[in-house]
């Protein structure tokens, strides 16, 4: 079990959520500025605020990397995609996939399938890599931001990928 820098030895999310004591780091701040604010508080995750830029879809790892190479293969546009120790890969997509995630799972006939698939919106944090997410190890990109990603894709564009391999994935195999 990892130990969170927020203090709490019964912390349920260590490493994974932002801490009320901690300064906010707004966009364009200059690297010097999110060094100091990061010196703060030593051994704090730094947290990327989901749904104002981005949302994003959060599946298991191994539907995560399988959906990733099968997109790359269909040229589908991608934004970055980073994996947790925990074994989940999310996906940065456009934000109001959160909210629009049970309608268009309907639409795509998914909604009853029982996917190990979610979406993250406003409110929501995710830990920025390569940050520790609370002694578990770090959290890695598995497709890094790059120039491509300044306007992340619409959720509906990869949804059916990502629910296709969600629903295999879990399927029993034999």
């Amino acid at each position: 079990d990892g130990v969170c820098s927020c203090g709490d030895p019964g912390c349920a999310a260590p490493g994974a959520h932002p801490l009320e004591f901690a300064r906010e780091v707004p966009a364009g701040a200059t690297l010097d500025a999110a060094a100091r604010a990061w010196a703060e508080v030593p051994g704090a995750s730094m947290m990327l605020p989901v749904g104002r830029s981005f949302d994003v879809l959060d599946v298991a790892e191994g539907a995560g990397r399988r959906a990733l190479v099968r997109m790359e293969r269909m040229g589908l546009p991608l934004g970055p995609v980073s994996v947790t120790p925990q074994g989940r890969a999310q996906f940065f997509v456009a934000p109001g996939a959160a909210a629009g995630l049970p309608r268009l799972l309907y639409r795509m006939g998914w909604d009853d399938a029982g996917l190990d698939l979610r979406a993250l919106g406003p409110g929501g944090h995710i830990t920025a890599p390569p940050s520790d997410r609370g002694g578990l190890g770090p959290v890695r990109w598995l497709r890094a931001p790059g120039p491509d990603s300044a306007t992340p894709p619409e959720a509906r564009l990869l949804l059916g990928t990502l629910a296709y391999l969600c629903h295999r994935w879990a399927a029993p195999c034999g």
